[in-house]
C-alpha cells in the first residue's frame, strides 16, 4: 500500500514536470501578489512578533516529532496515532525539527543533541547490502520504510533516492546546527559526514544523468527517473555537490530541460507548475532560494522561492474559483497536496458522481490535478515562508473555524473534507456529522514542513545553518546557481 503511495504520487509528480497540458484558468483571474522583500531579513524580535496562533502550532508540531520518535533508536514513524513503519524522510525532518526546538527553547541544546547523536549512530550502525531482508539499505541509500523495531526494511519498498535526500538533509542541518566542540557534538558532524559520503549517487544513474527514483532487490531499478519540475530539486543538489561519489552537471541540466513545458499561468500566477504544494516545499525546508538563480531562473529573471510564492496564490485563487463547488473552499481555507483522504470510491455529490481517494496527490491546473475536496492544512500553513499573509491568515481560520475537529495535541490532524458525508469504506480518519470527514493521523512527511518553514519565517534557523553546508553550497554551485547568499559568503 505504502509502495503504491509512493510509485503514485511520483507518477503524478513525473507527469506534471514534463510539460503536460496545463487547462486554461476561469475567470475572474486572481489579483497578483503584493512585492515581496527579497532581502534576507527575519522578524527582528521572535518571541515579541510571533502570532499566537502560529506560536502554538510551532510548539504543537515540535511536539509531535519529540514525543513520537523513539528516544532508544531516534526512528520517526511514518504516522501516528495509527502504528506504522518508519519513513526515513520523517527522519530527516525529526532531526531539523530537533535543532529548531533549541532555538526556541522547548528543549535544551544537550537533550537535542544527545537525541541526534543516538539517531545518528543508529542509522549508521543499520545493515546494508543487497539482499532482499535483514538491511535497512544498499549503497549508503535508505529503503523508504524501515521497521520501527529494528530498523529493517519494511516489507518489499523501494530503496528511494529523494527520501534518502530528505533525510539527508535533516543529516545536514545538524552537521551544521551542532558546532561546538563538546564531544557529543563532534561526533554528530563526524557522522554525520560518514553518512553524507557514503551514498553513491553514481550508482543511482542507471540511464545516466538522470537519477532514478528507487532500487528493489527483486527487481533492481526502478524504470522511472526524477525529471522535470517536482520535489526531487534538493535530491540532485545533494547529489552534485557529494564529497565521494558527485553526479555530472549534466544531471541538473536534464531534470530541468523540460521546464520551459511547464512554464505557464494559473489563476493569475505565471511560473512553473507543480500541482501538489509539497512539490514547491520540500527542497525549501532546507534551501534558501532567494534571491539565488540557475540557468533557467536568469532567462525567466526570477527564482524558485518566488515561483513558490505565485503557487501558493494560485492554490488560494482556485479555492476562491472553487470550480469544483466543495464545500468549505474559501480565500482562507485552501491547500492541496500529498496527504490523506477518506476512501478509494465513487460516491455523489451535489447530484455528481465524484471520485474520492485516501491517500493521494492533490493539486490543481494540470491534466493530471486532482481534487476531491480534501484539504491538507499543511499545504497553506507550510507556505508561510513565502506568503506568510495568506498562510497565516488560512492557520488562524482553520483553527478558529474547525479547530474542534482538527486541531489537537500535535497541531493540525493530516487532512479533512467537508464535502464527504458517507461512513463506510473510510481507509483512515472518521467522519463526523454535521461537519465531514476527518483524518485520524498526524504524518511526519507532513507535520516536518509546517515547523521548518515556521522556523525560516519567523528567523530563519534551518536556511542559515544549511547556508554553512560545504555540501549544498557545491551543490548549488555546480548546478549553475549564482548571486544573493550563496555569493556572500
Amino acid at each position: 500500500m505504502k509502495r503504491r503511495r509512493f510509485l503514485e504520487s511520483a507518477g503524478l509528480l513525473s507527469a506534471l514536470g514534463s510539460g503536460c497540458a496545463v487547462a486554461p484558468a476561469p475567470p475572474p483571474p486572481a489579483p497578483a501578489p503584493p512585492a515581496i522583500d527579497m532581502g534576507i531579513r527575519y522578524l527582528s524580535s521572535p518571541d515579541a512578533r510571533r502570532p499566537g496562533i502560529v506560536e502554538d502550532l510551532a510548539r504543537r508540531t515540535f511536539r509531535f516529532f519529540w514525543e513520537t520518535s523513539d528516544a532508544v533508536t531516534g526512528l520517526a514513524p511514518d504516522r501516528y496515532p495509527t502504528p506504522s513503519a518508519c519513513s526515513i524522510a520523517a527522519i530527516g525532518f525529526a532531526l531539523t525539527a530537533y535543532a529548531i526546538g533549541v532555538e526556541r527553547e522547548y528543549v535544551q541544546r544537550p537533550e537535542a543533541a544527545q537525541r541526534t547523536l543516538v539517531t545518528l549512530r543508529f542509522l549508521r550502525d543499520l545493515p546494508q547490502g543487497p539482499q532482499a531482508s535483514g538491511t535497512a539499505g544498499h549503497r549508503g541509500f535508505y529503503y523508504h520504510f524501515i521497521e520501527m523495531s529494528n530498523g529493517l526494511r519494511a516489507g518489499t519498498c523501494e530503496l528511494s533516492t529523494v527520501d534518502t535526500a530528505l533525510l539527508m538533509c535533516g543529516v545536514l542541518h545538524m552537521r551544521e546546527y551542532f558546532d561546538a566542540e563538546t564531544p557529543v557534538e563532534a561526533e554528530i558532524r563526524r557522522i554525520a559526514d560518514e553518512l553524507t559520503g557514503r551514498i553513491d549517487w553514481r550508482w543511482a544513474q542507471p540511464r545516466p544523468p538522470t537519477i532514478v527514483l528507487g532500487w528493489t532487490p527483486e527487481d533492481g531499478f526502478l524504470p522511472y527517473d526524477w525529471r522535470g519540475y517536482n520535489e526531487a530539486a534538493v535530491m540532485y543538489l545533494l547529489a552534485l555537490g557529494s564529497p565521494t561519489r558527485a553526479v555530472e552537471p549534466a544531471a541538473w541540466q536534464a531534470w530541468s530541460s523540460a521546464f520551459q513545458r511547464s512554464w505557464t499561468t494559473f489563476n493569475g500566477q505565471q511560473g512553473l507548475h507543480f500541482g501538489p504544494l509539497f512539490g514547491h516545499q520540500y527542497s525549501a525546508v532546507w534551501v534558501d532560494f532567494r534571491g539565488i538563480r540557475d540557468a533557467f531562473m536568469r532567462r525567466q529573471n526570477s527564482d524558485y522561492f518566488e515561483n513558490s510564492r505565485r503557487a501558493a496564490y494560485a492554490q488560494r485563487a482556485y479555492a476562491i474559483l472553487n470550480p469544483r463547488r466543495w464545500k468549505g473552499y474559501d480565500a482562507d481555507v485552501w491547500g492541496l497536496t500529498a496527504c490523506d483522504g477518506p476512501a478509494d470510491m465513487l460516491a455523489r455529490y451535489e447530484g455528481d458522481l465524484r471520485r474520492f481517494r485516501s491517500y493521494a496527490a492533490r493539486g490543481a491546473g494540470g491534466r493530471d490535478s486532482f481534487d476531491d475536496g480534501t484539504i491538507a492544512p499543511t499545504a497553506a500553513a507550510s507556505s508561510i515562508a513565502f506568503a506568510p499573509d495568506i498562510a497565516i491568515a488560512a492557520i488562524e481560520t482553520m483553527v478558529a473555524r474547525y479547530g474542534q475537529h482538527i486541531y489537537s495535541t500535535y497541531g493540525f490532524l493530516d487532512a479533512f473534507n467537508p464535502s464527504f458525508r458517507y461512513d463506510t469504506a473510510l481507509k483512515h480518519g472518521r467522519v463526523i456529522p454535521d461537519f465531514g470527514w476527518v483524518a485520524g493521523d498526524y504524518l511526519g512527511i507532513d507535520q516536518g514542513p509546517i515547523l521548518a518553514m515556521i522556523a525560516n519565517f519567523t528567523d530563519g534557523t534551518v536556511w542559515q545553518a544549511m547556508s554553512r553546508s560545504a555540501q549544498l553550497r557545491r551543490g548549488l554551485q555546480r548546478a549553475g546557481f549564482t548571486g544573493g547568499w550563496l555569493e556572500q559568503g
